[in-house]
């Protein structure tokens, strides 16, 4: 089945006080989750910025997002480089077991 033929369903959420009938090829469980996190954060950002203006709102949460996911890009980043160092460690090591002792 290719991407074109996924079902979708429609999945009613609210965010910010707003009724939004989204389509979902997924979990609808986890559409509903990520809409009741969005809409938590802009409840937050509202009450800390003493705003309800929708708009700025709606801005703020996307730089924080931005943020978050600028630092989980660092983080796995950072895991990949990892990963790659011991990958070579490891090889090398195993070269050393396959080869035997030098003399």
């Amino acid at each position: 089945m290719d991407s074109e033929q996924v079902e979708k369903k429609s999945v009613r959420v609210t965010i910010f006080n707003q009724p939004y009938t989204l389509r979902a090829s997924g979990d609808p469980k986890e559409v509903v989750d990520l809409a009741r996190s969005v809409d938590e954060l802009m409840s937050s950002i509202a009450s800390h910025a003493g705003t309800t203006e929708p708009g700025r709102v709606a801005v703020l949460a996307c730089l924080h997002l931005a943020d978050r996911l600028s630092n989980v890009e660092r983080e796995l980043k950072g895991l990949r480089e990892q990963i790659e160092k011991k990958s070579e460690r490891f090889s090398s090591l195993l070269d050393q077991v396959i080869e035997g002792p030098k003399e």
